[in-house]
């Protein structure tokens, strides 16, 4: 077992109202919570490293709680979420996909019956990186008006031997979604897919 060591939280919340059409009656929001954490494999090629998922289990569920109290406290709330994780020059692609599970399942948690798998994106970088996380709906991820994305990004993270890990979380469709495709009310339900 290792110990996740976090440095910080950062929380941010974009509230649009408009992309150049009509204004929204209800804003779309757009929320991610990053932590920054030392990581314990950097500086050296770690053969068995799946054990720290379970190690960021906890730090899964604080950040899917942060983030859902940032949209206002109500699960029922969200309809898109997607994660990812950018790691340190010491460190490599792999440590980045430790995230996979206890970002994926903290948020399928919380928010009680979402069935579509979680998107995610990985990189290393180092301070000041961003990271486009890819947003999917919650619970059919052929839902097109859901297909989005939230940059995330510090200006002092990731150093080299730390990770910045990502949830987004968005409350509705892009917000002049009109490209056609499935829509969120015509999801059935059955596969996370459709």
């Amino acid at each position: 077992m290792a110990d996740v060591v976090v440095r910080k939280f950062v929380v941010s919340v974009d509230e649009i109202f408009h992309e150049g059409g009509p204004v929204a009656g209800t804003p779309l929001r757009r929320a991610a919570v990053l932590a920054v954490i030392e990581n314990p494999f950097a500086g050296a090629y770690v053969e068995d490293i799946a054990f720290f998922m379970d190690d960021l289990k906890p730090l899964g569920l604080e950040m899917a709680r942060r983030l859902i109290d940032a949209l206002g406290g109500d699960p029922a709330v969200v309809e898109g979420y997607g994660k990812g994780a950018i790691v340190g020059s010491a460190g490599e692609l792999e440590h980045a996909a430790l995230w996979h599970n206890p970002g994926g399942y903290s948020m399928r948690e919380l928010l009680g019956d979402a069935r579509a798998i979680v998107p995610s994106a990985k990189k290393v970088g180092g301070p000041g990186t961003h990271l486009d996380v890819p947003i999917t709906h919650v619970n059919a991820s052929y839902v097109r008006s859901h297909f989005d994305a939230v940059e995330v990004g510090i200006g002092d993270a990731p150093r080299a031997n730390e990770m910045v890990l990502a949830l987004a979380m968005t409350t509705g469709p892009r917000i002049h979604a009109r490209v056609g495709g499935l829509k969120a009310g015509e999801i059935k339900g059955e596969d996370g897919l459709r």
